[in-house]
């Protein structure tokens, strides 16, 4: 037994408890961490393949690093391939382009960069941007940035959840929603 809130989600037919944390003073968030749930990642790639097929895609591209467990899982179900925009640069990513983030979850500015490999792969290419959540679309706007600089189309844009009201995720093709629990009192 944990001794801490949680919010029950139903995923492609998988149950879970996600637990809720506080991000800040009066706002706690449902925290969903695919890292090593392969059930969870399964389900959710087998609804959310034939959706994204539909929008005819060449490339998958994530954010690392949460991501990329969907991300694989849907590359091999589609047959496609994928790419991770790292949040560090490492000498042999060449000429990278990069774009910079804010993560609700950290709290910090994050830099997003293509290595100049995956340039190449998604210049031209019509892409899909996936993530497990997408609250502020913040890390979204990275990646579109990114996508836009390096030529790429990006066709649909998916998640496992959206997440909060703060902007229309009407284009967003997403499996769930979560709320964001504010106590006004505490802010």
């Amino acid at each position: 037994m944990h001794d801490y809130e949680t919010y029950p989600v139903v995923v492609a037919g998988v149950h879970r408890d996600l637990r809720l944390f506080e991000i800040k003073p009066g706002v706690k968030i449902a925290i969903i961490n695919i890292l090593g749930d392969t059930e969870l990642v399964e389900a959710a790639s087998i609804e959310l393949a034939p959706k994204l097929a539909a929008y005819s895609p060449d490339v998958l591209v994530t954010a690392e690093a949460k991501s990329i467990p969907l991300a694989h899982a849907l590359s091999v179900r589609m047959k496609l391939p994928y790419i991770v925009l790292r949040k560090s640069y490492k000498p042999y990513m060449g000429v990278a382009l990069q774009s910079e983030t804010l993560s609700i979850t950290t709290g910090k500015p994050q830099t997003l960069f293509l290595d100049e490999k995956d340039h190449e792969l998604i210049s031209g290419k019509r892409v899909v941007l996936v993530d497990d959540v997408i609250s502020t679309g913040s890390t979204l706007q990275g990646m579109r940035l990114i996508m836009s600089k390096a030529n790429a189309h990006v066709a649909a844009e998916a998640a496992i959840f959206t997440e909060g009201d703060r902007a229309q995720w009407t284009n967003v093709i997403a499996l769930g929603h979560l709320p964001v629990w504010v106590d006004k009192n505490k802010i």
